[in-house]
C-alpha cells in the first residue's frame, strides 16, 4: 500500500475510535474543548518541551525537533508522531516529535529514548537515568518511512493523592519539583492534583470570615501533617505554620503551576471539602457545624483531634467554598476546571437517606460552581471501597447524581486490587478514571501487580457501556518499585494488553543499559513472586520486610497465636511483644511468595554483576 493512503487509512480509523468515546461520554467533548482553550501557546508548548529535553539529556538539545500539532492530526484524540528529520544532512536535527500538547511531545521523547535508544527514566532514589545506551548526536537510530504514531485511547492519565503531599513532597523546593514534573510529563501525566500552598489562599479567604491568625494556628497541621489537617482527621499537630513558610510554599505553587501549565497539563486544585476553624462556631454560632469523632490520631486529645465539618446543606458552606474557588483564580488565573474535593471520604453521612446525600452533593458542587461556572468535581472514589456497607447502590447513584452529568469525575481508586467500576454499573454512568493505588503510607517494600496493570485497565475501556475516561496513579508515597510505575505509565498510551514477560525482558535491557540472561531470569522469577500479587488485601505494609530488623516469622508466642515475637536476643536478655488486635479489620503480617525463590532471584542479580558493574541503575 502507498505510504500515504496507509497514513490517511490509520487516521481514518483513529477517528472512528475517537467518535465512538465521544458517543460514550457525550459531556467530555465539551470538557476537554475548554481545557484545550485554557493552554498556552503552541511555541509555549514546544519552548517547554525542549527545556526539559535540554535537562534530560543537554548533549542532544540539538538533536530533536519538537512540534505542536492539532488533534485532527491524531484522528480527534490525543497523540504524538515520531519521524525522521527530512532533510537531515549530518548535522542539525535527527528526529521529529510531533504532539497535542507539550506532554504528548515529551511522552514520544520519552518513547524513541525507551524503544529505539534503550534509555531508562526512573525517579533518583530508585536508580535515576540511564541514557549511556543512548548514540551520540548525529548517530540516532532512524525510524522506517511509517514512523512511530501512537494515540491516547483516553483523554485523562491521573497522578497522584491527596496523603502524596505530606509522604513525599513536604519539604521538597522548586530544584526537585522540576525534576518531578520533568518526569510526570516523560511518563505522559497530563491531569497531576496541585494541592501546594493552599494554606495561604485559604488564610485570605477565612480573613474575609473574621477568622484570626490564632484561629489558624490551632486549624492547620504542621507541615508534615497539612494532608490529614486538610482532611479534618487533625488540627494543629506539628504546627503552627510560620508566615514564610505559608509565603514560600504559595510561590512554590505558582512555580509548579506555571511548568505545569507550559507542557500543556490541566492542574487539578482543591475545593471546599467542609473542614473549617473552630472559631467558626462563636463567629457564626447558628451555622451548622458539627464535631467529628477521632480519627485514628494524637489519642483523642482535643487539642489536636475531633475537628469541625461544616454541613454543606448550609448556605455558608456555598460561601466560603466559592470564595475559595474564586480567590485561586485571582492567585492563579483561570487554568484549569477540575477541583478535587472528598467530603465524604471517611466521613460517613449522617443519614444514608437518599434524597439528604443528593441534597448535600449538590450543594458541595454548588460551591464549586458559584467560584467558576465551568467547575467539574474530581472526586475520589475510595469512600465506595472503605466504607461499602454505608455506599449501598442508591446511595451511590444519589451522590454521583446530584450533580449535571459531565460534572463529576470519579478516581477508581483502588481499582488495580479492587474496582468498583465493574460492581457499579459503571459507577451508574458517571466518568471515572482507572487508578492503581498500590502504596500506603508511604512505606517502602517490593510490591506489585503486574498482570492486573497490564490489562485492566483495557478490560476497563473495552466492556461494555464503559464510562472509564482515564488512568490514573493514586499511591499515598512514591519512589519506590519504578518497574510497577513505568509500566503503569504505559498505560495511558496502550490501547491492548501487554505481554508482561516479554516487556520485563525490554524494561531490564534499558534499565541495566544491556541484555544480560541472568538479569532475564531474575526479573521472571520476581513477576510470578514479589510482582503478581493476588491477595486482594489493601495494605501491605505489616509485611515481614518492613519489620524491625529483628522480626522473626517462625516464632511463637506464648501469648496466643495472633501474637508475634520480636527478638532482641542480640542486643537485651529480655523478649519483646507486638501484638496484633484479632478484632481489627486490618490485615495481618503475611508473605504472599516463596522467599525460596525470591533468594533465588537476587543470587542472579548478584551473579551478574560482573557483566553490569558499570550501570548505576544496577548498583
Amino acid at each position: 500500500m502507498h505510504p500515504i493512503k496507509f497514513v490517511l487509512l490509520v487516521l481514518l480509523i483513529l477517528s472512528v475510535q475517537y467518535q465512538s468515546l465521544s458517543l460514550q461520554h457525550p459531556a467530555i467533548d465539551g470538557l476537554l474543548h475548554h481545557l484545550d482553550s485554557l493552554r498556552p501557546s503552541s511555541s509555549v508548548q514546544e519552548s517547554a518541551a525542549k527545556g526539559l529535553l535540554q535537562r534530560l539529556i543537554p548533549t542532544h538539545s540539538h538533536s530533536f525537533e519538537f512540534t505542536i500539532v492539532s488533534k485532527d492530526v491524531c484522528g480527534g484524540g490525543s497523540c504524538f508522531l515520531i519521524e525522521n528529520c527530512v532533510g537531515y544532512r549530518g548535522s542539525g536535527p535527527e528526529i521529529v516529535i510531533k504532539g497535542t500538547t507539550g506532554v504528548e511531545i515529551a511522552s514520544g521523547l520519552h518513547w524513541y529514548l525507551k524503544y529505539k535508544c534503550n534509555a531508562h527514566v526512573s525517579w533518583d532514589k530508585t536508580g535515576g537515568i540511564q541514557i549511556a545506551s543512548v548514540p551520540l548526536p548525529g548517530h540516532l537510530p532512524r525510524l522506517d518511512s511509517k514512523g512511530i504514531l501512537i494515540r491516547r485511547p483516553v483523554p485523562w492519565n491521573y497522578y497522584q493523592n491527596v496523603v502524596t503531599s505530606s509522604y513525599s513532597y513536604v519539604w521538597w523546593g522548586w530544584e526537585r519539583w522540576e525534576r518531578e514534573i520533568d518526569w510526570m510529563a516523560l511518563q505522559g501525566i497530563n491531569l497531576p492534583l496541585a494541592f501546594t500552598g493552599q494554606e495561604a489562599i485559604w488564610q485570605k479567604v477565612f480573613k474575609r470570615f473574621n477568622i484570626s491568625k490564632e484561629d489558624l494556628d490551632d486549624y492547620f497541621g504542621g507541615p508534615a501533617f497539612l494532608a490529614w489537617a486538610r482532611m479534618g482527621n487533625l488540627h494543629a499537630w506539628g504546627g503552627p505554620l510560620s508566615k514564610n513558610w505559608l509565603r514560600d510554599q504559595l510561590l512554590l505553587q505558582k512555580q509548579i503551576l506555571s511548568r505545569m501549565l507550559e507542557l500543556g497539563m490541566t492542574p487539578v486544585l482543591p475545593s471546599f471539602s467542609g473542614n473549617v476553624p473552630s472559631a467558626l462556631r462563636k463567629i457564626y454560632p447558628g451555622a451548622n457545624i458539627t464535631r467529628l469523632d477521632d480519627w485514628n490520631t494524637v489519642d483523642g486529645d482535643s487539642r489536636w483531634c475531633c475537628t469541625y465539618l461544616l454541613n454543606p446543606s448550609d448556605p455558608l458552606f456555598i460561601d466560603i467554598g466559592e470564595a475559595f474557588i474564586k480567590q485561586q483564580i485571582e492567585e492563579y488565573g483561570e487554568i484549569t476546571n477540575i477541583y478535587n474535593c472528598d467530603t465524604f471520604n471517611e466521613n460517613t453521612p449522617p443519614t444514608s437517606e437518599p434524597e439528604y446525600i443528593s441534597s448535600l452533593g449538590a450543594a458541595v458542587y454548588k460551591a464549586m460552581s458559584k467560584g467558576n461556572k465551568n467547575a467539574v468535581w474530581l472526586m475520589q472514589g475510595w469512600l465506595f471501597s472503605s466504607d461499602s456497607k454505608f455506599w449501598k447502590p442508591h446511595q451511590m447513584k444519589a451522590l454521583l447524581h446530584s450533580v449535571p452529568f459531565g460534572k463529576m469525575i470519579v478516581l477508581d481508586l483502588f481499582a488495580d486490587v479492587k474496582p468498583i467500576w465493574n460492581t457499579s454499573a459503571q459507577f451508574y454512568g458517571t466518568p471515572y478514571i482507572w487508578c492503581m493505588l498500590h502504596n500506603f503510607g508511604g512505606n517502602i517494600e517490593m510490591y506489585g501487580t503486574l498482570d492486573s496493570i497490564s490489562s485492566g485497565p483495557v478490560d476497563a475501556r473495552v466492556s461494555k457501556n464503559s464510562t472509564m475516561v482515564g488512568v490514573g496513579m493514586c499511591m499515598e508515597g512514591i519512589e519506590h518499585n519504578p518497574v510497577v510505575y513505568e509500566l503503569m505509565s504505559e498505560m495511558a498510551f496502550r490501547d491492548e494488553k501487554v505481554d508482561v514477560q516479554k516487556w520485563l525482558k525490554s524494561y531490564a535491557r534499558r534499565r541495566y543499559m544491556k541484555q544480560n540472561h541472568q538479569i532475564d531470569a531474575a526479573w521472571e522469577i520476581l513477576y510470578h513472586t514479589v510482582y503478581n500479587c493476588t491477595d486482594g488485601i489493601a495494605d501491605h505494609n505489616t509485611d515481614f520486610i518492613v519489620k524491625l530488623p529483628d522480626w522473626d516469622p517462625s516464632s511463637s508466642s506464648p501469648h496466643g497465636k495472633d501474637s508475634y515475637v520480636i527478638s532482641t536476643d542480640t542486643y537485651e536478655t529480655k523478649r519483646r511483644f507486638l501484638f496484633q488486635d484479632n478484632s481489627s479489620g486490618l490485615p495481618k503480617a503475611h508473605l504472599w511468595y516463596s522467599t525460596k525463590e525470591v533468594t533465588k532471584a537476587l543470587r542472579l542479580f548478584l551473579e551478574a554483576g560482573d557483566d553490569l558493574f558499570g550501570s548505576l541503575t544496577y548498583r
